[in-house]
């Protein structure tokens, strides 16, 4: 199997992940009462799903989103695990990876982590087998994993892509 054959990926998992981006987006949006915009990629070929934007400003944040949903064994058990694949992960300063763990029985964000590309960059060393860089992180509220700092509830997760936006901006 080819790892980089999209036509092999599960289509529920390809339709749970498109959904996904457009739950954050919509969310995100409402949120900060249209103070957000955010584009999506025709073709996510690059590593970017959502650019954000602030209204009537011209700074930009793309984001990679990465989600697993709450009937996941490792969701359930208050982990969380992803894969970026290294063939399409460029760090650079206005590209954040979001990691997002939903609630698929209420259509909302339980947790999510917004990781400045850079700063996921420097903890990284070589691609594992199927050429892709591992992200785990624990959900639970004391959990003092290395992402600790970059974890957020549902709710404080509009406000940080604003200020992401504003330290883009200066």
């Amino acid at each position: 199997m080819n790892e980089d054959d999209y036509t092999l990926k599960s289509a529920e998992s390809a339709r749970m992940g498109k959904a996904t981006e457009y739950l954050v987006a919509a969310f995100c949006i409402l949120a900060t009462r249209g103070r957000l915009n955010v584009s999506t990629s025709v073709v996510d070929d690059e590593g970017v799903d959502l650019v954000f934007h602030r209204r009537n400003s011209t700074a930009t944040l793309a984001v990679q989103v990465k989600a697993r949903m709450s009937d996941s064994k490792r969701v359930q058990d208050e982990g969380f695990v992803a894969f970026v694949r290294a063939k399409t992960f460029v760090p650079r300063s206005d590209l954040d990876l979001l990691f997002v763990a939903i609630d698929i029985d209420r259509g909302a964000v339980m947790k999510a982590w917004l990781v400045p590309s850079e700063e996921y960059a420097k903890t990284l060393g070589e691609p594992n087998s199927k050429g892709r860089y591992r992200f785990s992180a624990s959900m639970r509220p004391g959990a003092k994993d290395r992402w600790r700092e970059y974890r957020l509830e549902a709710e404080d997760l509009p406000p940080m892509i604003l200020k992401r936006l504003d330290a883009l901006a200066a």
